[in-house]
């Protein structure tokens, strides 16, 4: 497996910060999407400590891929 494999990996977890920036998002985003919901999946790997698939986070972006303006999601 070559290194841009391995970081593609649909099943590579990552942490909140990784994703952050994998997203162009702040941590703190990815904590608010967390509690209220609409960001990606994740994974509770403890009371203090979560991770997120990079396939999933992939399949979010996708999910918000549109056409136009009036096809946007509010999030």
């Amino acid at each position: 497996m070559s290194l841009n494999e391995k970081h593609t990996d649909p099943n590579r977890l990552m942490d909140e910060t990784e994703a952050a920036d994998l997203l162009c998002y702040s941590v703190r985003a990815l904590q608010n999407w967390r509690y209220r919901g609409g960001g990606p999946k994740f994974i509770k790997i403890s009371a203090r400590s979560v991770r997120y698939t990079y396939g999933d986070v992939m399949e979010w972006i996708d999910q918000r891929r549109v056409a136009n303006t009036s096809q946007a999601p509010n999030i």
